[in-house]
Order: structure tokens, then sequence, then C-alpha cells
């Protein structure tokens, strides 16, 4: 009988949450909810130097953001628990020693300035960064170099020490990649990673394979940037007698900037003007701002959609895609090899798409939200959601409702007269009284009859309907923006409509 599907994404709580790492969250939970698996989020909190308060529960905000919520985790529990690895930390010693006993890793003594001698000591211009590896392990304080009884004495006495994992001078260790095919690499070349550090925290490298195991993980889908870590893993999973157990990988593509040359970082959207992270993340120690996707008018369902296709696509010409055909299509064998260029207007592209395909009703709690941090105050509802669909289509983000609706709800404070006035005249004046006359006899106001009124009106008087057109938007919105304007006189109201008209009429008179 086939194992039960369970992945993991497992992040370290240092910080705001990249794109990168939201895309590998979407890569697993879309796999998972495929094949009727678990999608387990495990905090990496080993490293307690690197710590950030505040960070774990970012992280959570953004996948319940996202809609991407994990099975089991340090919020939902779960069979495996804990999920935090320092809550974890007395399991990790005990597979750390078992390696030791059998030869396959080490206690290493070297202090630190011991350490950064070694890399002086060593370094030539073939190797200008020596590596504790089999060419050097000799040559320092630890259990291979010291007498049985010496080793003894220095555990003995609480000396502090790391454990490092035994690599082999002379093999190939080989893997099959759900995205690579079969990577090969030669021990040689792979320094004899710490497994257990000296304060009793595991390293990244043993806590993953202990964890996983544990956890019965069946697949395992990180960034490619850990591809050089496999073959101590590999290894791992071997000297630990648990072979049998591995995980299948895959190592996901990068995201790159949108030259292509290199992974996208945090200073590259600094510099060029867009987010990465998916929502505002504020660092607590330099209380600096970065920005987010969400705070920037990203609706979630388009930037999964977004993310999905940065290294991904089903085959088709198909762009736009729903969570559920996303479950439904994805694969991992489609995912691209090589690195993913982001392109912000192409993520924007995907935003404009799903306000347009979203309901009034969808967008009204997010628009609602908007108007208020601008004073503006929305009571009628129905009034609301007729202009959402009469502007959804002009916004790219949710932040563009206010500029493209605000008018609706409030009167304009200023407008635009420098784009009336110099084709401005008395025949105009005159025209924009009649109007107002006109439109307070109006019995039945609907956009059709009041734009067939004015046009009519405007062809009695001897002018050019447009000559007007641009005249009468500014007065009702304050500039040369908005949705039809009689659509725009249908929603404010007859009273309104005649009081902005007759505003701008003074105005036009006193100047």
């Amino acid at each position: 009988m086939a194992k039960k599907v369970r992945v993991r994404f497992a992040p370290s709580p240092t910080g705001g949450l990249h794109l990168g790492g939201v895309r590998t969250v979407l890569y697993n939970y879309l796999f998972a909810r495929q094949n009727g698996g678990d999608f387990v989020l495990r905090i990496e909190d080993t490293d307690q130097t690197r710590y950030v308060p505040g960070a774990e529960e970012y992280i959570f905000e953004c996948l319940k953001w996202c809609g991407l919520n994990p099975d089991e985790s340090p919020v939902a529990g779960g069979p495996h628990a804990p999920y935090r690895q320092s809550e974890r930390k007395s399991l990790y010693r005990q597979y750390a020693e078992q390696l030791v006993q059998e030869n396959k890793a080490y206690y290493a003594f070297d202090s630190p300035s011991e350490l950064e001698t070694m890399r002086e000591r060593f370094k030539t211009a073939e190797n200008p960064s020596p590596q504790y590896d089999h060419n050097v392990r000799m040559k320092m304080r630890n259990s291979l170099s010291l007498d049985k009884e010496e080793t003894e004495r220095l555990l003995k006495e609480g000396a502090p020490h790391v454990i490092r994992i035994l690599m082999p001078e002379n093999e190939t260790v080989t893997f099959t990649d759900m995205i690579r095919g079969d990577v090969s690499f030669h021990t040689g070349l792979v320094d004899d990673k710490v497994l257990l550090k000296a304060d009793g925290m595991p390293t990244y490298h043993l806590a993953v394979v202990v964890d996983d195991y544990l956890m019965k993980i069946t697949h395992a889908f990180r960034g490619e940037e850990w591809l050089p870590s496999s073959p101590v893993h590999v290894l791992l999973w071997k000297y630990l007698g648990w072979s049998s157990h591995m995980p299948q990988w895959a190592h996901l593509p990068l995201i790159l900037k949108p030259d292509g040359n290199g992974k996208l970082s945090k200073r590259d959207g600094d510099r060029l003007g867009f987010p990465v992270f998916a929502m505002n993340w504020t660092d607590p120690k330099s209380n600096d701002l970065t920005k987010g996707f969400r705070e920037l008018g990203f609706l979630p369902e388009a930037f999964v959609n977004m993310l999905a296709m940065l290294g991904w696509n089903d085959g088709t010409d198909q762009e736009i895609f729903t969570i559920d055909e996303l479950i439904q299509k994805f694969s991992m064998e489609r995912v691209h090899k090589g690195g993913a260029k982001f392109d912000f207007d192409k993520a924007k592209w995907f935003n404009h798409e799903w306000i347009k395909r979203s309901s009034a009703e969808k967008l009204m709690p997010d628009v609602k939200n908007i108007f208020a941090q601008h004073n503006v105050v929305v009571n009628d509802e129905n009034k609301l959601a007729k202009v959402i669909d009469l502007v959804k289509d002009r916004c790219t983000l949710l932040t563009d409702f206010y500029e493209q609706a605000h008018f609706f709800f409030a009167t304009p404070v200023q407008w635009d007269l420098e784009a009336i006035k110099p084709k401005w005249n008395d025949a105009k004046q005159l025209f924009f009284m009649e109007a107002i006359r006109q439109f307070q006899l109006q019995t039945d106001w609907q956009a059709a009859d009041l734009e067939k009124g004015f046009k009519e009106l405007a062809a009695a008087t001897g002018i050019k309907p447009g000559d007007v057109l641009l005249p009468l938007r500014v007065m009702l919105v304050g500039g040369k923006y908005g949705p039809g304007v009689f659509e725009i006189a249908t929603v404010i109201g007859k009273e309104e409509t005649i009081q902005r008209i007759h505003s701008v009429l003074q105005l036009l008179q006193a100047k």
C-alpha cells in the first residue's frame, strides 16, 4: 500500500517571508492537496542568534492571507508535535551521539580563534576559503586527531565542542530529483558539516533529517540553493539506517531578478520599487518597514496565481488559474529547471485580471478598508457594489479603487479647472445653467436618459457634445478620469450632480 503523501515547509523565524518562500509553500500545498496528503509547517528555530520576535506569527499570517493553511503546525497541533525545533532539542543529541559511536561523526573541540587560524593557515591561491574537511581534519583538535583518553578528559570536563559528520574522502553520492533527474556529488568536495552545535542545538543538516524521518515526510521540496547540502543529508539518511524512508526530493528553481542576473533579493525590490515580501514586515530592531504585496493592493488569489506561474506551466497558454484548478493541474514534472525571472508588470497584470473577475461582494471589504484609510466612510453597501462594478476594470491594484471611486462618496474639494478654462466661454456657461434646469426637471434619473437629454441640449444650442462632456466630467469628478460620466451622475444622484455643476460654475465665473 502506498504511503500517505506528507510534505512540509520549514521556515526560520528570522524576518519577512520572501515570495520564493511562499512559492515553496504553494508547491507543497498543491502537491499535498492533489494527492490527498498532509501539509506540515515546522518552525526551524535552532539558530537562536538569528531568531526575530514576531517573525513566526508573521509567517502564519502570510499563509492565512494566501489561503495556504497547514494541516499540522505549532498553531494547529498534530500527531507529531512539537513542531518547533527548539522544543525538540532533547531529540537530536542521541542521533548525533549514535553517529559518533559508529565512527560516522566526531567531536570537534576547536575554538573560534583556532578555526580562524585554520582558514588563514591553509589558504592558497587555488583554495582561498579552506573548509573543515578531509584535508585539514587531522590537523585540528577533534576526537579523530586526539587520543581516546584526551577526548574523554575534555568531554568529562565539559569542554565546549560540536559534533561534525565524517565525510568520506572518495565516494559519489547520487539521488533522484523530481525536477532535475539524477544528481551526483563527489564527497571529497564537501566539508565536515557541524551536526550538533556547542549549545546542544542541532544544525539544519541534522534536524531536517531527524524531523523528516520522525514526521514521516514523503516528499521534500525546497529551493535549489540547498542542492550543495544534499550529499550530507543523503549520507545522514544512510548512516542513521533510514535510507528506505528518505523522502523524494525536488529542488525548486530560483526566482531571479528582472534582468535574470542572480536571485531576487529584498534589496532589489527596494532599488526597483516593488515588494518581495508577501506582507508588510517591520524589523523590530531597526524599525525599518519593508512593503508587502498585500498592503500594496494585491488580491491573495492573484498573488498565488502569479507565484504558481513563476517556474511552472501546465503546457497550455492558460495563465489565470483558481486554486482548485492549480490543485488539479499542478505537476512537479512541469516545474522548470532554470530560474524564473520576476516581472512586476506581469504580477500587476495578474492582479488586474483577478480584480476584473471578482464580484463586488468579494471586493467590498478591501475597498471599504481602503476608503476608511482615507477617512471616507461608506454606509450604503448597495451603492458601493454599483461603484465597484463600474470602476473595477480600471483598477490594477486594490488601492486604485480610492482614486477611481472616492468622488462617488465625497464631493471633490478641488477641481482641475485648468482642464476647462482654455476653451471656456459665455456660451458654455449658459449651456450648463440650462443643463442644471433640465436636470432639475428630469424625472427618470437613468444614465441613458441623462445622456440623451444632455446631447440634445448641446445640439439645440449649437455646441459639440464633446466640448461639454469633459467639463461635465471635471465638475462631477474633480479631474479627467473615472467611468462613464452619466453613470457617475446616476450613482451620485440628482441633487449632488446639480450641486457639483453649480459649484464649478461659480468658481469659473469668479475667475
